[in-house]
């Protein structure tokens, strides 16, 4: 985790990061568990339901950028299939997307458990 980043947010840019990381996985959960409450379960449901799990691990900063590329392809399949709604499929996308690639910020287990450490 170490060679993917120089360093982790702090400050300002970790606050942000840690807060799109919050809606993210606020947004993952209500996909995942809230609207398919009370419906069935179908096939459909397995890329919410890994979502949610998405969502769980993005809320604790771990292992981030393996969490947001997985969350940018589960909402590509979705939109590329036609299973949700599309402009939430797009947003999680989006937000996946640059969840991977600029990292946890300084506030997340990554930051803790790979971070560089002072002696």
């Amino acid at each position: 985790m170490q060679r993917l980043f120089s360093t982790f947010a702090n400050g300002w840019p970790g606050a942000g990061l840690l807060l799109q990381r919050i809606l993210t996985a606020l947004l993952l959960l209500r996909v995942g568990v809230i609207e398919p409450s009370g419906v069935p379960t179908s096939p459909w449901m397995i890329p919410q339901l890994i979502g949610s799990l998405a969502g769980i691990f993005l809320v604790a900063g771990l292992w981030t950028p393996i969490v947001g590329a997985l969350i940018a392809g589960l909402e590509l399949w979705t939109v590329a299939t036609g299973t949700g709604d599309l402009w939430g499929s797009v947003t999680l996308f989006t937000l996946g997307g640059t969840i991977a690639m600029i990292g946890p910020g300084a506030w997340s287990l990554d930051a803790r458990i790979f971070g560089r450490k002072r002696f």
